[in-house]
């Protein structure tokens, strides 16, 4: 929604009819209420040139210089969001995150697919340095290299679903992410569609991994609805975007622990792609690496080396052995327990649990090593953890925030083994 001298609108509806009257089609002869898609097709069965359609809305678009209403400033203020993947092809999310994170300097890192030039994320999000805006369906430009009509989408989704076409960082983010659809107007089949293409998988398969979809259309589609009730179980359906946004903000800005006045930020480095000598070995699963970053931050700021593997696509032997020295080697060794814990029964973290065990039994009785961190509520009593991993003390780091008594703690730990 924007602000127009007609008061808010959807962007895009407004947007048809400015096209509608710079293409001079006759509004007359269009469906009411009009789409852009209905501009586009009437200009062309008039013999319009296709080109000039994109280039009329790009200009239209650019020159209207429209602020990024609230609920874009909302969710660019979440700043656990690194990735969006954006279905239309205007700045306004871009501009949301500069404006909200960076006092408006452009540190958002923008990518946009078209087929004919088939563009993926720089790196594994895991890697991902600054937030990343994907254009999914073009982003605005004086070609035509962005959706404005039904067609192009047919177009476009064709290509996503092509071997040789497909953006393959992304769509392995988007098979191992939980997703928030938010906003979209996709229609009951290429809902479906989509969801299928983003899973990879048959909808009905188990998976660890779940989608919300808020918008104001979902909810009254009934064939939509009993589909995903019977068939994709682990989606769920909100009524209204602006509401769920606003109110996701507001519960992620409660979540979120104080920062003191005039502290500086905690930055997140990754971690060296070998792991340092004496380095403490953090192991987590995949779901909660944004607290293990927040834990490695606040860390580093206390001159505590730490390590986890970043680089989760690497399997076989080779990766297996790396990881099962570096816990051999590490000065001390950190899983990270929490309800995602609780609920993936299996998972390579617990390898590396078994590992950490196997150390231990080589050690003295009493020899500190493992140092459990819940990150949420979960206890060490309900912890699904090895036994042995009970009776050690489990430090709360809620959401990874480290205290100034743990890093305090780690560095009497750290001196002491070198001393």
């Amino acid at each position: 929604m924007v602000a127009t001298d007609r008061g808010p609108r959807l962007l895009f509806d407004w947007a048809a009819e400015k096209l509608a009257a710079r293409l001079s089609v006759p509004i007359t002869d269009l469906p009411q209420p009009y789409t852009l898609n209905d501009v586009v097709c009437l200009f062309l069965a008039a013999r319009g040139r296709r080109e000039e359609a994109y280039v009329r809305l790009r200009a239209i678009i650019k020159d209207a210089n429209f602020a990024p209403p609230t609920a874009l400033q909302h969710l660019a203020g979440i700043t656990d969001f690194d990735l969006f993947v954006s279905t239309t092809p205007d700045a306004l999310l871009e501009t949301a995150i500069n404006a909200v994170r960076s006092g408006g300097a452009p540190t958002t890192d923008v990518v946009s697919y078209s087929p004919n030039r088939v563009a993926d994320l720089p790196g594994e999000r895991d890697r991902l340095e600054r937030p990343l805006v994907y254009h999914l369906f073009g982003k605005l430009a004086a070609s035509p290299t962005y959706v404005i009509s039904d067609e192009d989408l047919l177009e476009f989704i064709c290509a996503l679903q092509s071997e040789h076409l497909v953006p393959e960082r992304l769509f392995h983010e988007l098979e191992h992410s939980h997703l928030l659809f938010i906003g979209s107007n996709f229609t009951n089949w290429l809902a479906r569609l989509f969801l299928r293409m983003a899973k990879r998988q048959r909808l009905s398969d188990p998976r660890d991994v779940g989608e919300v979809l808020a918008d104001d259309h979902s909810s009254e589609d009934d064939r939509l609805v009993s589909f995903l009730q019977q068939v994709s179980v682990r989606t769920r359906i909100y009524v209204g975007a602006e509401r769920f946004v606003e109110e996701l903000y507001k519960r992620w800005q409660a979540r979120r622990k104080p920062v003191a006045v005039g502290a500086a930020p905690t930055r997140f480095l990754p971690p060296a792609r070998e792991m340092p000598e004496n380095a403490i070995f953090i192991s987590y699963a995949r779901e909660d690496l944004p607290a293990v970053q927040q834990i490695k931050a606040g860390l580093d700021a206390a001159g505590i080396t730490t390590w986890f593997d970043i680089d989760r696509l690497e399997v076989g032997d080779d990766y297996d052995r790396k990881i099962r020295g570096n816990i051999a080697r590490c000065s001390y060794f950190i899983p990270v327990v929490s309800a995602t814990t609780q609920r993936r029964l299996e998972g390579y973290f617990r390898r590396e649990w078994s590992y950490a065990m196997d150390r231990v039994r080589n050690m003295a009785d009493g020899a500190l090593f493992i140092l459990p961190v819940s990150i949420d509520a979960t206890n060490a009593a309900e912890a699904l953890v090895p036994e042995k991993f009970k009776a050690l003390h489990f430090t709360q780091l809620p959401q990874g925030y480290v205290s100034g008594e743990f890093a305090a703690r780690l560095k009497d730990f750290m001196r002491a083994r070198s001393g």
